[in-house]
C-alpha cells in the first residue's frame, strides 16, 4: 500500500465507543420511566381538573393540587437530567 514503510496494509485504529451521554441510562434523549409516568399523570390530571372546572365550577384545591403535581414534575425532570 502506498505510503507505509514495508508495504504492507495499515491496522485500524481503534474502533470509536457510544457517544458519551447517549446509552441506555442516559438522561440526554431518553427520559427516565419515573418522570416519563409523572408527566403522564400531570398531562392527564391537567384535563381532568379542566373538564371539571368547565361543567361543575372551578375548585380552588384542584387548581392549588395541579400547579403543585406540576411543580413536582418539573423537579424530577430536572433533577434527573
Amino acid at each position: 500500500m502506498p505510503g507505509s514503510p514495508n508495504g504492507s496494509t495499515p491496522t485500524p485504529g481503534p474502533t470509536p465507543g457510544p457517544t458519551p451521554g447517549t446509552g441506555p441510562g442516559s438522561a440526554y434523549g431518553r427520559e427516565h420511566g419515573s418522570a416519563k409516568a409523572m408527566g403522564g399523570l400531570t398531562a392527564g390530571s391537567l384535563v381532568a381538573v379542566t373538564a371539571y372546572t368547565v361543567t361543575l365550577g372551578g375548585n380552588g384545591w384542584l387548581w392549588f393540587g395541579w400547579v403543585v403535581l406540576g411543580l413536582l414534575t418539573l423537579v424530577l425532570a430536572v433533577t434527573r437530567s
